[in-house]
């Protein structure tokens, strides 16, 4: 597939306590679960981070936050601009579950749009979407003028939100699963559970 898969993993985990993509799950780490979903669908991808010795493990390219201490919005225009494709998914490092097969499948839906972003139970998933390359140019614009949220990105952007209705042609996700993610300790206790249970 013509496209990158960029995975942020950049956040400070301050309610897990420690470092959330590095915390075992099942044989793997959860960034190593990610990695691997993601690696067998897309043709590159590029790790997001400011501690790049951390993750010299993974074997994949890395590149760091040009606004270091600004958040997802940053991590996003890094990966952006490292990334050699105009379609790129991107992915943060706390969702265990996610599935390559239907991060392919929004990339399809791309079409003429900037961006594509699912809305599960009403809340809109930006770290689990698909971006096209000159988006990197409007999150800059975003970042300077000091408009760090997400949202203000994506109401500059042509943007085709997928709700779970649109989504459910996909039955053979679990779609709360995938997009699950994990900030806490019962969180990842949850997910150590899932995963050792086979969900």
């Amino acid at each position: 597939m013509k496209a990158a898969a960029i995975i942020l993993s950049g956040g400070q985990s301050s309610r897990m306590g420690t470092n959330k993509a590095l915390l075992p799950i099942n044989e793997k780490t959860n960034i190593e679960r990610i990695r691997d979903s993601m690696g067998t669908h897309f043709d590159d991808l590029v790790l997001v981070t400011n501690d790049p010795k951390a993750y010299e493990f993974l074997g994949i390219k890395m590149t760091e936050d040009h606004y270091p201490g600004m958040g997802p919005l940053a991590g996003l225009h890094a990966g952006l601009l490292a990334s050699e494709y105009d379609v790129n998914l991107m992915v943060a490092c706390d969702m265990p579950f996610v599935s390559g097969e239907l991060a392919r499948e929004l990339v399809c839906m791309i079409g003429e749009y900037d961006a594509v972003i699912p809305v599960i139970n009403g809340i809109q998933h930006p770290l689990f979407a698909v971006f096209k390359k000159s988006s990197a140019k409007v999150a800059a614009t975003c970042i300077e003028a000091g408009n760090l949220r997400m949202k203000q990105l994506l109401d500059r952007l042509n943007v085709l939100y997928l709700t779970e209705n649109e989504l459910s042609v996909f039955k053979q996700f679990d779609l709360e699963r995938v997009f699950f993610n994990m900030n806490h300790p019962n969180e990842y206790e949850d997910a150590k559970k899932w995963a050792k249970e086979g969900r």
